[in-house]
């Protein structure tokens, strides 16, 4: 969904306010499928507009990182290339992640967002200032999310979040 006049005030409000964006990576920064070759080798898929408004959000000194479930090289190599972190990988408990690197990094979990499409990004979800989600999410994700976006994990979904994050601090 794209920000405009009529994005509620009291969500750009906290959006105004958030200094470090987590996401989930099956489903949020991919499209959730799992894609093998020929030899057993999975990989994964990532948009390019996802990756820019990263970079975005970097720039304007947003931090960016992962907390995910699962664990693979291609996660780390493209948070890496994007200058993601933290990168938390292979945690089930995304909340119980979330609250160690908050701990260390001393940031109110108000001034912390999440982007989160499955059932174990709901705790964290109710825990961070706002919360998203995508289209593409189970049921009850998208009702817990503050702010769904228009197009799915994988296609451009992060891109949306950055740009409703950068305007609400114009």
């Amino acid at each position: 969904m794209k920000p405009d006049s009529q994005t509620h005030p009291d969500l750009l409000l906290r959006c105004s306010r958030v200094l470090h964006l987590f996401l989930d990576v099956d489903g949020v920064m991919t499209d959730g499928g799992l894609y093998y070759d020929a030899t057993g080798e999975s990989m994964k898929r990532f948009n390019v507009l996802d990756g820019a408004g990263i970079k975005h959000l970097l720039r304007a000194g947003i931090g960016v990182g992962l907390i995910s479930g699962r664990s693979h090289p291609a996660v780390v190599a493209r948070a890496r290339e994007l200058g993601m972190s933290p990168v938390i990988i292979g945690r089930e408990d995304k909340l119980e992640a979330f609250e160690e690197w908050r701990r260390e990094s001393q940031l109110p979990a108000r001034a912390c967002a999440h982007m989160g499409d499955d059932l174990p990004d709901l705790p964290l979800m109710g825990a961070v200032g706002v919360s998203f989600s995508v289209p593409n999410a189970m049921a009850s994700v998208q009702s817990a999310a503050d702010w769904v976006t228009a197009r799915a994990g994988g296609h451009g979904a992060v891109r949306e979040v950055a740009d409703l994050l950068l305007s609400a601090r114009t």
